[in-house]
């Protein structure tokens, strides 16, 4: 009987004169015939779950025989901001022939029911919209037109949400109503300047993500708590912008980010990936035969989002190449709605339909490149950046870096908000997150669709940690002995702060405080000299070898979506050395070290530990303390992680398929000589040679199979001390390396994990600009990041020291050793990489029956540019060259204090 394509939008039919009249002994059914595919379907080609059914409410609504059939809100600012000048449309739906002027009568008006005058609602009563007579000869638009002004507007922004609420109502000649409608509207003014798109004349920055709709039990149908539950995990993590990613959202969504404060790009349901092999065929974008289609789906999200106060943007649409037809619907919604920009990505980002340069994964040197560029007088926003697949989003704080410090660069929005597993449930019973292919389907892409900041079920990824920081809108830097606080808002200022300051050396606590400072206006900044701040006395009495100082901005009082005491920003960095650079080297005492051979093994009796190592393998066997045991095997060179997505990007060109390639998964490391020298009493020393080879197993090993050549020595102290010195020379035609650094394992009961360094949250080189260093505490478990594909996680950056300890206090410590070892990179696991690169879901993962530590000189940064081709940054990429570290291992109890281990002592 009817029939609709779109998706994602209303369709909305006539019925009445299908329908039994009330009181009739007929009942009235609806019923709803969902075609799975159609001709429209090649135009809702987006990468993501294709799930069949209605995915938005269905509902029956009555209305009168003349009722308000749309309206459209608009309002412009004068330069003073001082009024608004208010115009609303009118269109009405007559099924009957009435006369306009006379029969019935059309009312707006605009309430402020935020203010605080009581509950009378009508006292609310800001602006009454009077309807104007129409033109003699009227061109376009052939409804009704009220128009008004409010006085001393509140202006909407993401920072300020302010919201009037407007009622429109349609009463007849005695006055009584007919119809009425209402909605929650804004004021504010969308314009633009070169290379700005301005917020009531601020070019706000867009500190954005794409989102899907996308709920782990119901897929796209959409529940308004989950929508909340997002909006308050983006407003906690300074996210003040949303593109919705591919189409137009539920209704609701809309007037949710009205609420929050949510910038928006509202995308047309439009993209056609299904036309990328098919040369046979003239794309859509290019055939006039499909523009109608086209045009219908940017006319239905315009229609139905216009008066949400939100939306900044229109979208043509997704990665639907680039057409005259494009053109003609960029010149549909710039004749129907100026008062917004218009966006869209195809035909790369530059054409005449799109107001804002809008690339996607664009490299950041290019982004500058285009930004000052003089001929181009659009803003550059990344419509996608920072693909958050898997263990990703390294290099984010480069891109923002750039953004804070570039005209013409205005933010983006990452790809994308969360990842897309469906809830499903094993045989035994247990759940577990599917992707592409778990439910049989084929054809599909994998894992692709696991993108996201934030797990199905909401739980945020540790990247969003650095998301936060690299968007907060407090900005502190520290630069010649003055830290600068900037508050780079456009409407808010620090008066709702509170900023704190904390002073630690050494991972100790000196001193913290209420940081006093004068109000900051909107887009000014507080200089201090560091000197002269609360923390200096601490400093001057402290004899730390290195003090860190932290600011942080939290929230006094709660707001609708945050708690008071919320940091909405928080910086970290290195007060200056009174002193030279201390020596992390051990003051030993000269203790008589016990030893023996036995069998091929070395058998060392230090204080409280025993160790037994093996001559033959070159490595210990078995490290106790008090009798417990604690190092259960190693310790041996390590250069290779489980892969992670990104790793896996680009096929054979792709980290990953170069790694195999050099065998660097399946390296063997065989000991080609040894020696055991005693220096003294007190200090025995073994050095090991080891040649890392890539030798299938049983065949006989030749120089050309050799990767690697790794010296070791050993100096084992009568105090307990334990100093390893690496020296290593990978062969000069291997690939960047994943890590290089050591592997050893440890008892399972050792599983209380301490560390002085980047933290609490996983870390990796390229992804640590919001990791504080500090002391921290973990359990192993805990440790663990279960991403939906395993690969390299856990990882905690900038290491100075760490201790693997059972509940009774016995275990072990290892640090950095010496003026020339850089912090180490520390990973901890009951999952070995073998096991991490084994398993194709989280749930499959087996704990191994001891704990793989992984302490790396150097460690790969992970990427994140894009997960399909290898983009890890050239300073975080560790090139095959000779290199030298060492670690101090030392038995601890109880009694024990790492930071004592730590210091030296004269």
């Amino acid at each position: 009987m009817l029939f609709n394509q779109d998706s994602r939008l209303p369709a909305e039919f006539e019925i009445t004169e299908f329908c039994h009249e009330c009181g009739s002994d007929k009942k009235n059914v609806v019923a709803v015939k969902v075609y799975r595919w159609s001709d429209g379907s090649y135009l809702e080609d987006q990468d993501h779950w294709w799930l069949s059914g209605i995915h938005r409410d269905v509902l029956l609504l009555s209305k009168p025989k003349v009722f308000i059939a749309d309206y459209f809100f608009r309002s412009s600012l004068t330069e003073s901001s001082t009024h608004a000048d208010l115009e609303v449309e009118v269109i009405l739906d007559k099924s009957m022939k009435i006369n306009d002027m006379t029969d019935v009568k059309i009312e707006a008006t605009l309430f402020d029911i935020n203010t605080n005058e009581g509950t009378n609602l009508l006292s609310t009563n800001v602006a009454s919209l009077e309807l104007q007579q129409p033109p003699h000869f009227p061109l376009g638009f052939h409804g009704y037109r009220l128009e008004g002004k409010l006085k001393n507007p509140k202006l909407w922004s993401a920072e300020q949400p302010n919201l009037y609420t407007l009622v429109v109502t349609l009463k007849d000649s005695s006055g009584n109503i007919i119809d009425c409608e209402s909605c929650q509207v804004g004021i504010r003014q969308i314009s633009k300047a070169p290379k700005q798109l301005l917020v009531n004349g601020h070019p706000v920055v867009i500190r954005g993500v794409n989102r899907h709709e996308h709920h782990p039990r119901i897929g796209k149908t959409n529940i308004e708590s989950c929508m909340v539950k997002d909006l308050v995990l983006m407003k906690e993590h300074n996210i003040n912008a949303v593109r919705n990613s591919h189409y137009p959202q539920h209704q609701r969504w809309y007037e949710l980010c009205d609420l929050f404060g949510m910038y928006m790009i509202d995308e047309a349901n439009i993209e056609t990936h299904g036309f990328d092999l098919s040369r046979d065929f003239k794309h859509p974008s290019q055939e006039p035969s499909w523009a109608i289609s086209m045009l219908d789906r940017v006319i239905g999200m315009v229609e139905r989002d216009k008066n949400h106060a939100c939306i900044i943007s229109w979208s043509l649409g997704n990665e639907a190449s680039y057409g005259p037809n494009h053109a003609a619907l960029a010149g549909w919604i710039r004749g129907k709605d100026p008062s917004r920009v218009v966006h869209y990505e195809g035909g790369r980002s530059r054409t005449s339909s799109t107001d804002i340069v809008c690339p996607m994964y664009m490299r950041i040197w290019d982004c500058v490149k285009i930004a000052k560029d003089p001929n181009e007088t659009r803003p550059l926003i990344l419509c996608e950046y920072s693909h958050a697949m898997g263990n990703s989003n390294g290099n984010i704080h480069e891109y923002w870096e750039a953004i804070d410090s570039t005209f013409g660069l205005q933010g983006g929005f990452i790809w994308d908000w969360v990842d897309q597993g469906l809830l499903k449930e094993n045989a035994n019973g247990s759940k577990y997150w599917a992707y592409g292919g778990d439910f049989g389907d084929t054809p599909n892409d994998l894992n692709f669709c696991l993108n996201g900041l934030i797990w199905p079920d909401r739980t945020p990824h540790p990247a969003l940690n650095e998301v936060k920081y690299c968007y907060q809108p407090i900005k502190i830097s520290f630069t010649n002995g003055v830290i600068k606080i900037t508050n780079t808002n456009f409407y808010q200022t620090t008066e709702d702060l509170e900023f704190n300051w904390v002073i630690e050396g050494d991972g100790c606590k000196l001193d913290s405080g209420i940081l006093s400072l004068q109000t900051l206006d909107p887009q000014s900044s507080y200089d201090i000299k560091w000197e002269s701040g609360p923390w200096y006395s601490s400093w001057t009495s402290s004899s730390s070898s290195e003090t860190f100082l932290t600011i942080t901005a939290k929230l006094l009082h709660p707001t609708r979506w945050l708690q008071s005491g919320h940091v909405v920003s928080s910086q970290q960095f290195e007060l200056p050395m009174k002193k030279d650079s201390i020596s992390h080297v051990p003051k030993t005492k000269e203790i008589t070290l016990n030893w023996e051979t036995v069998d091929h093994k070395l058998i060392i009796h230090q204080n409280v530990s025993e160790i037994t190592f093996n001559i033959q393998s070159g490595a210990i066997e078995s490290w106790k303390v008090e009798g417990v045991p604690v190092m259960l095997k190693g310790i041996t060179p390590c250069f290779w992680r489980a892969p992670t997505d990104n790793d896996k990007g680009g096929e054979a060109n792709s980290y990953f398929s170069k790694w195999k390639a050099a065998n660097l998964d399946n390296i063997c490391f065989t000991k080609e000589n040894s020696s055991v020298t005693k220096i003294s009493d007190h200090l025995l020393e073994v050095n090991i040679v080891y040649h890392g080879d890539n030798t299938p197993e049983g065949s006989s090993s030749s120089s050309s199979n050799n990767l690697f050549k790794v010296d070791m020595k050993y100096s084992f102290h009568g105090s307990g001390d334990v100093v390893l010195f690496c020296n290593v020379k990978p062969r000069s035609d291997l690939p960047p390396l994943p890590r290089v650094g050591v592997e050893f394992h440890l008892e399972k009961s050792m599983n209380n994990v301490k560390w002085y360094g980047r933290g609490p949250f996983e870390c990796y080189p390229d992804r640590k600009a919001s990791a504080h260093v500090g002391l921290y505490e973990k359990k192993v478990d805990e440790m663990h990041v279960p991403y939906i594909v395993p690969g390299e996680c856990s990882g905690r950056a900038d290491v100075r020291w760490v201790t693997f300890q059972n509940d009774k206090g016995s275990g072990i410590y290892a640090s950095i050793y010496g003026n020339s070892s850089s912090p180490m990179q520390l990973n901890a696991s009951y999952y070995s990489t073998k096991e991490l690169d084994r398993a194709t879901h989280n749930e499959e993962l087996v704990k191994g029956d001891d704990i793989e530590v992984h302490l790396d000189h150097k460690h790969m940064g992970i990427g994140g540019d894009d997960s399909w081709s290898p983009c890890v940054h050239d300073k975080y990429m560790l090139p095959p060259l000779p290199c030298a570290f060492s670690i101090r291992f030392f038995p601890i109890t109880a009694a024990t204090s790492p930071h004592d281990i730590y210091m030296p002592r004269n």
